[in-house]
């Protein structure tokens, strides 16, 4: 907008129509309108600067509002990012919690096999010690006693067990097979598995067809005793035959035919104290 010097022209006019003025006067007043020019002038380009300020201070006022508009963005992306973490860390905390009760429980019923397994090695020991210190020094030269991996074997030489060439239990076997079925009758939670076997020498009986016949038939002749002479309850008796599939030694020589010539009576904590435990495993926790 351009200011106009229209009151000065105008007293111009007004003055040099009523009459003629002195230089003098006229000089001062050119010099006023000189000056009247210049100050326009100058507030002319004032005011073009200003628009200009004016101009640049929305320029940047609108990038402002972009760069708050954008933060505000950023801020909300942020937000949803927190929220999203503390679900996540929330839900990770349940799983925690739920894993930490799970390896618990664990360790709790692994110190249940544990104790389980102490208690028997503990019973094993006993029994043991009781069955070796009722045998005389010549029985034992014909009963071997071990305890391996939990299971307690008594392992009888068959020249002591039965009759040669034969099945059938022996006299003097009588004395060994009380003993052992004292130690059977005192220990009720184990159960008792009779296994026979032979060396690799055929059998020649007409009523045994081979070495899996005689193994079976030695070890439910020991079954028999103990159940009808010794009064071990049946049910807790197995009987079985391994033939000549279970040497312990070379059938080579006639002292490695006459370890494998062997009857086991293996003694062993009752199934359905293990299935017991088994059952009480901690059960799988769903995520």
């Amino acid at each position: 907008m351009k200011l106009s010097i229209v009151a000065p022209a105008v007293l111009l006019v007004i003055t040099l129509g009523t009459g003629c003025v002195s230089n003098k006067k006229f000089a001062e007043l050119q010099s006023n309108n000189t000056k009247l020019q210049q100050s326009n002038e100058e507030l002319n380009q004032k005011l073009r600067a200003s628009e200009s300020d004016v101009s640049g201070s929305k320029i940047r006022i609108k990038s402002l509002e972009e760069q708050i508009a954008a933060e505000k963005s950023n801020a909300a992306g942020l937000q949803a990012a927190l929220n999203k973490c503390l679900n996540s860390t929330s839900q990770g905390n349940v799983n925690i919690s739920k894993l930490v009760d799970e390896i618990n429980s664990s360790n709790k019923y692994i110190q249940q096999l544990v104790n389980a397994k102490n208690k028997s090695d503990s019973l094993n020991m006993v029994l043991t010690n009781n069955l070796t210190r009722s045998l005389s020094r010549e029985e034992m030269s014909d009963v071997d006693v071990k305890v391996l991996k939990g299971v307690v074997y008594i392992s009888l030489s068959d020249n002591m067990l039965y009759k040669s060439g034969s099945y059938e239990i022996s006299d003097k076997a009588s004395a060994t097979l009380s003993k052992i079925a004292k130690i059977i009758t005192d220990y009720k939670g184990y159960d008792v598995l009779i296994e026979g076997n032979t060396d690799n020498v055929p059998i020649s009986k007409a009523n045994i067809r081979n070495n899996w016949d005689l193994s079976a038939l030695r070890a439910s002749s020991v079954v028999q005793s103990l159940q009808n002479n010794y009064g071990v309850d049946p049910k807790r008796l197995t009987a079985g035959g391994r033939g000549e599939y279970n040497p312990i030694a070379s059938n080579d020589s006639p002292t490695g035919k006459s370890q494998n010539r062997r009857t086991q009576i293996i003694i062993t904590p009752k199934l359905d104290q293990f299935m017991d435990l088994i059952g009480k495993a901690p059960a799988e926790t769903k995520p």
